[in-house]
């Protein structure tokens, strides 16, 4: 009778906490935001992964876009947290995978709270500087890219380097471990697609798809070259060995599809010429490798398991390590390009569907692809140094 009036569960209320939100609020300032803090600027670097100048950026713009990111009183007329107790927790968990209520004691900041910083946070920042910093490279961009990348590594109209990286999914639902688990792996991964320049910028990021998946299944769902299709893009024309190319184009491994805009190694090369473009080529390639290992070790919440049981949560999270990666690129001065508002990205109205079918085409042309290909072995063995160039070391 009492389960059919109702529960027979006691109802319960969430335990309260006296934590003294004001007194986190103040150690955080004393220690990384006062005049004199107790943590010089290096420390506060390595611990946030950023300068002070970016971090107070960053927080003064979701101040401004997010009433959450506010100092407001709770429904109890108590005192809430501030913006940078809000900020702090949403990077250190971000900075080291931290579980949400890690920095509860220095903090004062709920598990339930510190959670929902995170998503908001990312969510944000999402917002707030894709069209920044995941933009596609303009025509300006392009022509720096090629004159960096020519000059480090040899390779004329080079656009950057493409490949995928796995992100495991350690809360995936039991319906889904199937369908996200591949034999290398032997758990739910989640893949992300990425390019990256010289400078380790991502210039492309497609997140989402599913771990069973290979490179190959990925780049025929990205839309990495829609806009080459559709006739969107910037000029990105070069000339090597004498011969022009209508587009710039992307090193990879060997999986990838014989594109005209992909550039592959030579599997078994068999004379000087090619064992030369190879070794040039894979030492090129490293460029996504390395961006791939410095993002992994800034944001280590990307290099553990996903705790989080949402798919889009896991997105937010991965485009706002991505974003973040570039904004700090970018403040340090390393970033092979600079931010143009104005500058247009190409057409802005899509060609005709039959030019499209011809840029299809066009871009699934083998015969271009591999004339390409011969014409940087010539190049590569003609004009490069003896030595491909040396990657730094990942930074902290």
């Amino acid at each position: 009778m009492a389960a059919a009036e109702g529960s027979s569960q006691p109802l319960t209320r969430r335990a309260k906490y006296n934590r003294d939100q004001e007194a986190g609020h103040d150690k955080l300032v004393a220690d990384y935001f006062a005049d004199e803090p107790v943590y010089p600027a290096e420390i506060f670097r390595r611990r946030f992964r950023m300068s002070r100048q970016l971090f107070l950026r960053i927080a003064g713009d979701m101040a401004q876009s997010d009433p959450f990111f506010t100092l407001r009183n709770d429904a109890r007329g108590q005192r809430g947290f501030s913006n940078l107790q809000k900020c702090t927790s949403a990077i250190r968990q971000l900075a080291y995978g931290y579980a949400p209520d890690a920095l509860d004691e220095y903090i004062r900041m709920s598990e339930r709270t510190a959670r929902r910083c995170l998503y908001k946070f990312c969510q944000w920042v999402v917002k707030l500087y894709s069209k920044r910093y995941l933009r596609k490279p303009n025509a300006n961009d392009v022509q720096k890219l090629y004159q960096a990348h020519e000059q480090r590594h040899g390779f004329p109209g080079m656009l950057g380097s493409i490949d995928c990286m796995h992100w495991q999914w350690q809360n995936c639902p039991v319906a889904w471990q199937g369908q996200y688990t591949r034999g290398d792996q032997g758990h739910p991964t989640i893949i992300l697609e990425a390019v990256a320049s010289q400078d380790l910028w991502i210039w492309h990021a497609f997140f989402g798809l599913s771990g069973s998946l290979n490179d190959l299944n990925i780049i025929y769902q990205s839309q990495i070259f829609d806009d080459v299709v559709a006739g969107t893009g910037p000029d990105t024309s070069f000339t090597v060995s004498g011969v022009e190319y209508r587009r710039g184009y992307y090193l990879a491994d060997g999986i990838y599809p014989t594109y005209s805009t992909i550039v592959k190694t030579v599997p078994h090369p068999t004379d000087d010429k090619r064992k030369k473009f190879a070794k040039f080529q894979e030492g090129a390639r490293k460029d996504i490798e390395h961006a791939f290992g410095v993002l992994q070790k800034k944001w280590h919440i990307i290099s553990i398991p996903a705790r989080s049981q949402t798919p889009r949560r896991l997105r937010h999270i991965m485009y706002a390590c991505i974003i973040l990666h570039n904004m700090i690129i970018e403040d340090e001065g390393r970033a092979i390009c600079d931010y143009d508002e104005n500058a247009s990205a190409g057409n802005s109205v899509p060609v005709s569907e039959e030019q499209q079918d011809l840029n299809a085409f066009a871009l699934r042309n083998e015969y271009t692809h591999h004339n390409l290909q011969a014409d940087l072995v010539e190049y590569i063995w003609n004009n490069a140094q003896n030595e491909p160039a040396h990657h730094m070391e990942d930074e902290d």
